[in-house]
């Protein structure tokens, strides 16, 4: 199966949102729920079969436990703020590889910080917020 034109629908990326209790998830009904755990607990063979037959679950569920990001993508998703295409949805100069692409999917996220992934800035050029890039000492005395 090609995945490269798929998309996570909203509703899909609140559900698996909810499995890792994430803000922004919705609970599903028991099926997709079970559903959910089936896919997380399925050898490679039965993961294989299963995303067959439920390719948008099952790619949601690889993005939020296998993308550095992932939970932050569904989270933009579940908002209505980004059509994160699945794989393949970056060019080589995108922002996320170290370059900047203005015709890169990912443009459609809001910027966030790398390390406490808020969105308020203003950002350094290493993507940090101003509280991450100059972090308070211990003793309180900048």
């Amino acid at each position: 199966m090609d995945t490269t034109s798929l998309t996570v629908p909203i509703e899909t990326a609140r559900h698996v949102l909810w499995r890792y209790d994430r803000t922004g998830g919705t609970e599903p009904g028991p099926f997709t729920k079970h559903l959910m755990a089936a896919i997380a607990h399925a050898d490679v063979r039965h993961r294989a079969i299963l995303r067959e037959a439920f390719p948008e679950l099952s790619e949601a569920l690889r993005i939020a436990h296998s993308d550095e990001d992932g939970l932050a993508k569904l989270q933009d998703i579940a908002r209505g703020a980004a059509n994160w295409p699945l794989r393949g949805g970056h060019d080589e100069a995108c922002a996320y590889a170290g370059g900047i692409s203005p015709n890169c999917t990912c443009n459609k996220w809001p910027i966030r910080c790398t390390r406490c992934k808020d969105e308020d800035g203003p950002f350094t050029d290493d993507r940090l917020c101003e509280a991450c890039a100059r972090p308070m000492p211990l003793d309180g005395v900048a």
